[in-house]
């Protein structure tokens, strides 16, 4: 009963209330970080669990007073509203229940590369991490390019974002996969649409704890870096390449003029990526998490098309079109897009039960 699951929520919540003001816990910053993040993540779903077990105890006695001369109306008109009150707040409560993704609060690597469409598919990668720079601003989360690679028509062959922020990774998540624009490129004289397609993967930042590499398993080169055009950015060999000989995973960055601080990149960005194929790895072999996915993150899905001269912009894992293409990616609205897909994956958990 949901009676049941929740008492022990509201009796952890309010001894961890108690824990946090003893001078045991206030002296102790482990234990002060450890409660405090324990109580801040049961706070909402024990306010929730009260607030429901008082309108149960309403209910209950709405219902003794039915067969009372004076008070029955009254009591059955707030009945009416008590048991709808009951429905809205079981199915927040279940939603909450749901077990949380372990890495949702953490900070992520952006990765979007261009796909097919040559030029115009570099463009677009420019304009998408437009759109999420733009995002990111409205949520107060902080972005830092971590290695950008220009093509030579203002776009990009490949960008690497760092977002830090609260949530960052649980908003973004659903943005992994291949996303498609249809529009006339700046580059076509003719006026014709074309169709181009560009790569994204969402990993979070990971620590050495999380995924641990044994340096016996890196093969490490360094060289020159190279800027556009293939012209020497500085004259010494600061640029690292960083090769997981198990896995084949290969990171280069070039973007610092220190090595030891290319290096430090790329051993991070080498740890989200082994982080995220083991990831990947584990959905692939558990039938029912692959089926709660709405998108696995797989770059080959393609889930999603912006067309430019329909306005239109379909987000095909759950069938949505939205008529406010441009609106979306001049303002980093992606909202209109990431709720309903947080709602869709909140129904078929809730439906796996």
């Amino acid at each position: 009963m949901l009676i049941e699951k929740l008492k022990p929520i509201i009796a952890r919540n309010e001894e961890l209330a108690a824990l946090l003001s003893t001078q045991e816990v206030l002296s102790d910053m482990e234990k002060l970080k450890k409660f405090s993040i324990e109580k801040s993540e049961s706070d909402e779903i024990a306010h929730k669990a009260k607030e429901y077990l008082k309108v149960l105890d309403d209910i209950a006695s709405n219902k003794s007073l039915l067969d009372d001369k004076d008070l029955g109306e009254l009591a059955k008109e707030e009945l009416k509203e008590l048991e709808l009150k009951e429905l809205e707040l079981q199915n927040d409560i279940k939603i909450l229940l749901i077990p949380r993704d372990p890495n949702d609060k953490k900070n992520i690597y952006l990765e979007i590369r261009a796909g097919t469409g040559g030029d115009e598919a570099g463009i677009f990668v420019g304009d998408l991490f437009g759109t999420y720079c733009r995002y990111a601003d409205s949520k107060k989360w902080y972005v830092e390019i971590i290695s950008s690679s220009e093509n030579s028509v203002g776009g990009y062959k490949e960008i690497i974002a760092l977002i830090k922020g609260d949530g960052a990774y649980s908003r973004l998540k659903y943005e992994g996969g291949t996303h498609r624009v249809q529009r006339v490129p700046k580059t076509e004289s003719q006026g014709r649409i074309h169709t181009s397609a560009i790569t994204v993967a969402i990993m979070p930042e990971v620590d050495s704890l999380e995924i641990a590499i044994n340096p016996n398993d890196l093969k490490i080169d360094v060289f020159r870096s190279g800027g556009h055009g293939g012209q020497s950015v500085n004259t010494t060999d600061s640029a690292v390449r960083i090769t997981h000989i198990p896995t084949g995973i290969t990171v280069s960055m070039q973007d610092e003029k220190s090595q030891h601080k290319n290096k430090d990149k790329a051993l991070k960005i080498l740890q989200a990526r082994l982080y995220e194929a083991e990831l990947q790895a584990q959905i692939a072999q558990n039938h029912e998490v692959r089926k709660n996915q709405v998108g696995s993150g797989d770059r080959s899905e393609r889930i999603r098309t912006y067309n430019y001269p329909q306005n239109r912009i379909t987000e095909h894992r759950i069938n949505l079109t939205l008529y406010s293409l441009e609106e979306i990616m001049l303002n980093g609205d992606l909202d209109k897009i990431v709720d309903p897909l947080i709602a869709h994956t909140q129904s078929l958990l809730l439906g796996s039960e």
